[in-house]
């Protein structure tokens, strides 16, 4: 049995640093060669390109125009490769957001992700008080933060706890 593990979650709660600290004890635990996918490790220099090529600002993550083009493109690179992974054998964790696919149950769609019935998929949702990850945001000083922190509460409104009667395995 193969696995795809997600650790998913609102900017600053943890997730990259969790997924870290639990990766050689998860290796360890079932014997099996993971692939660790973060979607800022992947994407984040092609993206930071695309985007400052387009407005001038690099740094730009969080704005309309990087949401409507470059979000869904990442994300779905992002599952590909983990699922050309898993064709391949590889167990494999995932790091990044993915908050409309959690809100919409699409991390337990093994059609969408293109996963046949032998992988076991799980879903940590990663989550701290909104002024702690505010904090953490802040003291990481990482300048694609910048957009949501100047637009902290439009930012704020797409927070969101994920219904524990969702499909799937939490």
């Amino acid at each position: 049995m193969k696995h795809l593990l997600f650790f998913c979650g609102h900017a600053g709660t943890g997730k990259t640093t969790l997924a870290k600290r639990l990766f050689g004890p998860l290796m360890r635990a079932t014997g099996e060669p993971f692939c660790l996918l973060d979607k800022d490790t992947l994407y984040g220099p092609y993206s930071a390109a695309a985007i400052g090529a387009l407005t001038g600002d690099s740094n730009d993550r969080d704005s309309p125009l990087f949401i409507e083009h470059f979000r869904d493109p990442e994300y779905h690179s992002l599952l590909d490769t983990a699922a050309e992974n898993l064709s391949l054998g590889v167990s494999v964790v995932v790091v990044a957001p993915l908050t409309r696919e959690v809100r919409g149950a699409r991390l337990f769609d093994r059609a969408w992700l293109g996963i046949g019935e032998d992988v076991e998929i799980r879903v940590v949702w990663v989550h701290v008080d909104e002024n702690v990850a505010r904090e953490r945001i802040l003291a990481r000083g990482n300048p694609n933060d910048a957009y949501k922190l100047a637009h902290w509460e439009e930012y704020r409104q797409r927070f969101f706890m994920p219904d524990e009667r969702s499909p799937g395995r939490w």
